[in-house]
């Protein structure tokens, strides 16, 4: 019978605390580049998810002027299933909460955010009857809209 030598019997051992401690600042390192690029993306497609309910919300105030020579605060007048504020969801979480305010020949929509998405750079967009878009946030460069 023979003795295993120092050197095989080393080898299997397993892992070294250190090894797991470098690979653990490893883990963490990449973790902590990857969140926030990932909050990221989900900000901004949010962000491209309540510009496009703004856009629907001017086109269905337009078609509604065009037939009744007024604009209306009205949800249900303008064909959603509820009156406003009107929860705009992305990926089954309310992100924005979309609001009108008109006047007779005026309306500027709003929405807001809400939850995670309130602390997006570009905060809250608004559109009018004139097709002006703005946003409240702090973010300048690039244009949030």
């Amino acid at each position: 019978m023979t003795c295993p030598s120092p050197r095989s019997a080393r080898r299997s051992r397993g892992v070294t605390l250190m090894e797991l401690m470098v690979t653990l600042a490893l883990v963490s390192v990449l973790v902590m580049i990857l969140v926030p690029t990932y909050t990221s993306h989900v900000q901004k497609s949010r962000r491209a998810d309540a510009k496009n309910a703004l856009l629907d919300l001017a086109a269905r105030e337009e078609r509604f002027n065009a037939t009744n020579n007024t604009y209306v605060a009205s949800g249900t007048s303008l064909g959603y299933t509820s009156a406003f504020p009107l929860t705009i969801m992305s990926s089954g979480v309310g992100s924005y909460t979309l609001t009108v305010t008109q006047g007779v020949t005026t309306f500027s929509a709003t929405a807001t955010a809400i939850g995670p998405q309130a602390s997006d750079p570009c905060g809250n967009f608004t559109l009018n009857d004139q097709g002006t878009q703005t946003s409240s946030g702090s973010q300048t460069a690039p244009p949030c809209w």
